[in-house]
């Protein structure tokens, strides 16, 4: 297998229509066409760029890496409407289909582990296995029983007042030992105004229709008639309740009797990809050369 320099290679850029009007922007890392296509989905209100480091690491091993922007989302179209799960599963099946990728391996952090995995689910004949990182396991219903509640306390903060470099500053903060490449991905969420402030690229309202099809959404009911390899990587942050909730859905999942593996990074933040890009990489690589995703 051909192994590439992930530092000279730039993506290429491409806006790939998905459904009228409406076109996704991704990044494509061509690689040897003996390997595996890689497909990596990102969270809620995140963009592609937090998985630059897994990109790379990835294609340097030879896969094409496909990296996208979910719509309303990053570089991508914003429509009103299609903010549903059964909407994000079509665009995305539809982004496979017009690359050409062959079953390829489709990778989603938080939210677009929710994507991926009613991908794998509804289209297992599409993808050789899904991998969910920190996401597509819990259920927030279980945490929020109630919408309002869910509502009350998910519902992002007004960052409108701040500026570029405001948002920095309190980023940093919060993740101090964050490179300052992973910081940068952080702050390409959002947009400069003429006057200096900011706001997410994610408008609010699509915000919460996201979050309430995931409010909705049961992955407990998918575990035992999946039909693709899953390798689900937890973030063990420290927070007992947290993890306990965690714990609990991954033995559902691991019980329902699907090839199913899990692993967990402890202490790790809920962006794996961009807090351990290498080792997120090393653990897909793995599944792939030793036969788990097959």
């Amino acid at each position: 297998m051909t192994t590439y320099n992930a530092s000279t290679v730039s993506p290429l850029e491409r806006q790939v229509v998905v459904a009228p009007d409406v076109a996704l922007h991704v990044e494509v890392r061509s690689g040897d066409a003996t390997a595996a296509p890689v497909v990596l989905v990102h969270g809620l209100a995140s963009n592609l760029r937090l998985w630059d480091g897994v990109a790379e690491h990835l294609h340097a091993a030879g896969h094409t890496v496909v990296a996208i922007d979910q719509r309303g989302h990053g570089r991508s179209d914003a429509p009103d409407a299609g903010y549903d799960l059964e909407t994000a599963v079509a665009d995305l099946l539809a982004l496979i289909e017009t690359l050409g990728l062959e079953r390829p391996l489709v990778v989603g952090q938080s939210w677009g582990g929710t994507v991926v995995l009613e991908l794998g689910w509804r289209h297992p004949a599409t993808v050789r296995g899904i991998a969910c990182v920190d996401g597509g396991v819990t259920e927030l219903s279980r945490s929020y029983p109630v919408w309002d509640d869910c509502l009350a306390n998910l519902t992002p903060p007004t960052l409108t007042h701040l500026t570029l470099a405001e948002l920095e500053a309190r980023i940093r903060a919060g993740v101090p030992h964050f490179s300052d490449r992973a910081i940068a991905a952080y702050l390409h969420c959002f947009r400069e105004l003429p006057d200096g402030k900011i706001e997410p690229r994610l408008a609010r309202n699509r915000h919460l229709l996201i979050l309430r099809a995931l409010w909705e959404f049961r992955p407990s009911t998918r575990w035992a008639t999946l039909k693709v390899p899953t390798l689900l990587l937890l973030a063990g942050s420290g927070d007992e309740a947290r993890m306990a909730i965690k714990s609990r859905a991954e033995a559902a999942a691991l019980g329902a009797g699907g090839k199913v593996r899990s692993v967990w990074f402890t202490p790790g933040h809920h962006d794996l990809h961009l807090e351990s890009p290498e080792r997120v990489a090393d653990l897909l690589l793995q599944g792939l050369r030793d036969g788990f995703f097959a």
